[in-house]
């Protein structure tokens, strides 16, 4: 049973030990206090947003402020479900907040209408975690920069059609992860299948403490693959990593992503842009065939929700400080439905 905490930081009182009742038998009261102290930026409240922003309520975190300065399209309604039906024309922050809100009453949640691009430095390390969804690779990367600065944890993530993905930057994380004890055997007894099962079956566990460290998203995405090791690293590589690079090189010319209603003529783009973009990184053009324009157009519900899954679990690792986060990319393919972890940056 969870004692009633008050006036402490990160207290858990009886009300919210009742609420959070499974996530602590999951993860421990400590790592549940520790997310109840973090406050959370989310930018960018389309599909994916909606799923992040789902996750790390009910997860309960202390704050959540959803920033976004556009306003509610026709194709938000189809993947976007914190946004009520007849608010065409109003904010996507301020048309999600209510429903956001009723998720858990013991979080706070407000929105801002404002653009991420106008915000000061001073206004991100106010946050325990700033996670990005529909930025430009500029703006991406210069606020990992000030995150990276001034130890903030930072997560930024997309869905293209049916692909989607997320990244990482810890920093230099530490965490626990709980491991298994190896029992141990009495001296004279035989070695058999009874002494192996008895190793594998023991209930006991222990926590062990654990640090990595992440690179900064602009040197993930940087990385030189025109050396020998990294043409060997290569063939193991996910496609999805560079239809990445087309994708945000896409967004930064255009000012949007691939929209259905341009079809034709984005994807006369999109197969320019690969071009340039695998020829600049000194990779083949055959790395995405032609068809992948095909699948990379507006926001696939199905994908929103393993994508902002992914993402919203491995934000409240991190806060938590509980298990082995993802480093640094998670790329989540709807055709094959399948996802898979990437370490890429400095060699």
């Amino acid at each position: 049973m969870v004692e009633k905490e008050e006036g402490g930081p990160g207290g858990i009182s009886e009300e919210e030990a009742a609420q959070y009742d499974r996530q602590i038998r999951l993860w421990g009261l400590e790592a549940q206090k520790r997310l109840r102290a973090s406050r959370v930026l989310l930018v960018g409240m389309k599909g994916l947003g909606a799923e992040v922003a789902k996750n790390l309520i009910l997860a309960g975190v202390k704050g959540l402020t959803m920033l976004d300065h556009q306003q509610v399209s026709q194709e938000d309604t189809r993947a976007q479900f914190l946004i009520p039906v007849g608010s065409l024309g109003r904010n996507r922050a301020e048309a999600s907040l209510e429903r956001a809100q009723n998720l858990n009453p013991m979080v706070d949640v407000k929105a801002d209408a404002e653009s991420v691009e106008s915000k000061p430095e001073e206004f991100f390390t106010q946050f325990d975690a700033v996670c990005l969804t529909c930025c430009s690779r500029d703006v991406m990367v210069k606020i990992d920069q000030i995150c990276h600065k001034n130890s903030v944890k930072f997560f930024t993530g997309d869905v293209f059609g049916y692909h989607g993905y997320m990244f990482a930057d810890l920093g230099e994380h530490e965490f626990v992860e709980e491991k298994t004890k190896v029992a141990k055997v009495s001296p004279g007894v035989e070695d058999g299948p009874d002494t192996k099962k008895a190793k594998l079956d023991s209930s006991e566990t222990t926590m062990v403490k654990k640090r990595v460290v992440f690179c900064p998203l602009k040197e993930a995405l940087a990385v030189d693959w025109s050396g020998e090791k990294a043409k060997a690293a290569l063939k193991r590589t996910a496609p999805d990593y560079f239809l990445l690079q087309v994708l945000l090189k896409f967004r930064t010319d255009n000012g949007r992503d691939p929209s259905p209603q341009n079809y034709a003529e984005d994807s006369k783009l999109l197969l320019q842009i690969r071009r340039d973009v695998l020829e600049a990184l000194g990779v083949g053009a055959d790395l995405l065939p032609d068809e992948f324009v095909s699948y990379c157009f507006s926001e696939m519900a199905p994908v929103c929700a393993v994508v902002g899954g992914v993402l919203g679990q491995e934000v409240v690792k991190a806060l938590s400080q509980r298990d082995p986060p993802h480093n640094n990319f998670f790329f989540f393919d709807g055709i094959k439905g399948n996802g898979i972890v990437e370490c890429l940056g400095p060699s």
